[in-house]
């Protein structure tokens, strides 16, 4: 029996492999440049700019692909893998490393995952149609050099702004004089309240510690205390007494959030969530419909995308809200009593 040396492993696996690794961390170098660079001069919007987003991971997925593969022999298979590799190590490192939150990296991920599988793709299939392979030193050039291209032209580019509306509702068994108390305010919400979600308790978005009202009418103030520093106000701008309550939110204190996200604060430029409220619709004698409804504006090259996030988290929060109402509303034992004025 033969036994297999090291040296008879093929010559081929052992350089790929470190040209593998200094690729990815070429590319994570880079990524982190870039992170830097936008964070330094547009520290305001640029991380949610469309060359960070779209055309750096795809530039960089594309480049480790050829360095990883410079004579053109590997599978569609080893490219597709590329961006699952990229994704993770990037994942890891704003973690560890940039510290952000998981929000945000949960965003970026579909976007960076497409992005770089489309760079892949491109690049397996241009090398697979030419018959004369193109100069490797241009075409590494040509990619890192396109996103950082981009982020100078893209400053002069103006977002589209859309604005969007969450809206979720429940049928509570109580009566709308006996609902508008706890519309007003709960100031007191004990833990294990609410309802279940992803969003708070698989994410990690702080869960509400309770709310009051100040006064009341139009121009009076609701102070939410959600947990970790995070407080902010709601000016009331509807008053409809047991039928409709809503305001606009204030975020005046927003220096002193324990809040990891800092790119998903929800009064930036590119995410401002401007107004919400309560509706009661009573639909049967002690059954009333509960409406609540948070709109937002949102200035990002990829709204469409953005939107089904925020119906994700928002409707999250609002069905804990609702579940924390018809919890107090519908327990048997003692009566709900009114926020004082």
């Amino acid at each position: 029996m033969v036994m297999e040396s090291k040296d008879d492993v093929p010559r081929a696996v052992r350089p790929a492999v470190v040209r593998i690794l200094a690729a990815l961390g070429f590319a994570l170098a880079f990524c982190l440049g870039a992170y830097l660079l936008i964070g330094a001069t547009q520290p305001k919007s640029g991380l949610v700019s469309f060359s960070f987003l779209l055309i750096l991971p795809a530039a960089i997925s594309a480049f480790i692909a050829y360095v990883a593969d410079p004579w053109g022999e590997r599978s569609r298979r080893f490219y597709l893998l590329m961006p699952v590799w990229l994704l993770l190590v990037i994942i890891v490192a704003s973690l560890v490393i940039l510290r952000e939150g998981v929000i945000c990296v949960l965003l970026l991920s579909p976007l960076w995952l497409a992005s770089g599988l489309i760079g892949t793709w491109i690049t397996y299939a241009s090398r697979h149609r030419r018959r004369k392979r193109a100069d490797g030193t241009t075409y590494c050039s040509a990619l890192l050099l396109a996103p950082l291209l981009a982020m100078q032209v893209e400053p002069y580019v103006p977002l589209p702004t859309d604005t969007a509306r969450v809206t979720r509702s429940v049928v509570i068994h109580a009566t709308p004089e006996h609902l508008w108390p706890l519309l007003r305010g709960i100031s007191d919400v004990r833990p294990g309240e609410g309802a279940w979600n992803i969003s708070q308790d698989v994410i990690g978005i702080p869960r509400p510690l309770g709310a009051r009202l100040i006064g009341g009418g139009i121009g009076a103030d609701r102070y939410a205390d959600w947990g970790r520093h995070i407080r902010f106000r709601e000016r009331i701008t509807e008053w409809d007494m047991h039928k409709r309550i809503g305001w606009r939110f204030i975020f005046d204190d927003i220096a002193g959030w324990g809040f990891t996200d800092r790119h998903l604060m929800p009064d930036s430029p590119y995410f401002r969530i401007t107004t919400g409220g309560y509706t009661l619709d009573p639909i049967a004698p002690g059954l009333t419909r509960v409406t609540i409804d948070t709109e937002y504006r949102i200035t990002t090259p990829v709204n469409g995308y953005s939107k089904l996030w925020g119906e994700l988290f928002l409707g999250d929060l609002e069905n804990n809200l609702l579940a924390l109402i018809q919890g107090r509303a519908e327990r048997r034992h003692p009566a709900l009593r009114a926020e004082p004025l």
